[in-house]
């Protein structure tokens, strides 16, 4: 039941709900695409106005009586590189001309190191700041803000 209930918003990344509101008033379609779990990053996503369709992430499988069982190994997001295939379907599938990926970690990262994937890399280092991200993104910042700035 926990985690069916929509976090509250001061306990998001300080600027998420600023940047997910920027985006979306400048009609961008915001997409999810974690490395985490589907049940706890729905309820993140509700907070956000992001709808459960644009949520792309690893999926808890429980059986009848509620015991898990594992995750669900068809979903991209489960194996290596998954996160820039999902990237790079979303583009094709959408006829996006651009995509820019924003995340925190060299996975994130990698979606703009394939062909036909992000066509470029935002580097978030809010909550921690990791080397190779940094060295690595197109733009790193440490603040939502900074990229909301930017659309202005």
């Amino acid at each position: 039941a926990m985690l069916a209930d929509p976090p509250p918003a001061e306990m998001l990344t300080p600027g998420i709900t600023g940047l997910v509101q920027a985006l979306t008033q400048r009609k961008k379609r915001v997409f999810l695409v974690s490395g985490g779990f589907r049940q706890m990053i729905e309820p993140v996503a509700a907070v956000l106005g992001i709808p459960k369709t644009n949520i792309f992430a690893n999926n808890l499988c429980f059986d009848a009586d509620g015991s898990f069982i594992g995750h669900d190994p068809t979903e991209l997001t489960s194996r290596a590189g998954g996160k820039a295939q999902v990237v790079a379907d979303l583009k094709v599938a959408n006829g996006f001309s651009t995509v820019v990926m924003v995340g925190d970690g060299a996975t994130d990262m990698e979606a703009r190191d394939v062909p036909g994937g992000a066509d470029a890399f935002i580097g978030f280092g809010g909550v921690q700041v990791r080397d190779k991200v940094k060295a690595g993104a197109c733009w790193f910042v440490t603040d939502f803000q900074d990229i909301v700035a930017a659309l202005e």
